[in-house]
């Protein structure tokens, strides 16, 4: 028996039944992908399944970004999705980091649109944070993996 007392502010609401804590978290797998895998995949080349987005604006895209991802700044989704993006290939969003929403609001527009999308948790704070390799206005960049958000040598093994 899972004790539930008011006194375990962790369990002060019991843990959803195993059935549906799989379900959502099914689901949150179904909506969100890691930096990291999308990192994994895009490194391997070849045709990855999906296509990575920007949602930011001009200057923060210059200021760094994901290579290879398209540029489709939340406000210009409804106006020049259709030009940049295949619907039969899934969306993943990204914006600055987990203190932002907008990969968010980009994600919702483009699955308004008929989209199939997911969204990078952490953003482009965590791709630079995690030391992938990212692109400026002036040239590729590169950062060591913070060891707060990523191994420094070797495997996430998550």
């Amino acid at each position: 028996m899972i004790n539930t007392t008011s006194e375990n502010p962790v369990l002060r609401v019991a843990p959803a039944a195993p059935a549906e804590a799989a379900a959502y978290f099914r689901a949150s797998l179904a909506f969100h992908a890691d930096v990291s895998d999308v990192a994994a995949v895009l490194a391997a080349g070849g045709d990855h399944g999906f296509v990575v987005v920007d949602s930011r604006s001009t200057e923060s895209w210059d200021q760094g970004h994901v290579p290879g991802a398209v540029h489709l700044p939340t406000a210009l989704i409804a106006e020049q999705a259709e030009q940049l993006l295949d619907k039969s290939v899934p969306v993943v969003t990204y914006c600055w980091g987990p203190g932002c929403n907008g990969a968010t609001r980009a994600a919702l527009a483009l699955a308004e649109l008929g989209y199939h999308v997911k969204e990078m948790l952490g953003g482009f704070e965590y791709w630079v944070r995690e030391g992938f390799a990212y692109e400026t206005w002036q040239g590729p960049g590169r950062k060591d993996a913070d060891p707060l958000t990523a191994p420094v040598e070797g495997e996430c093994g998550c």
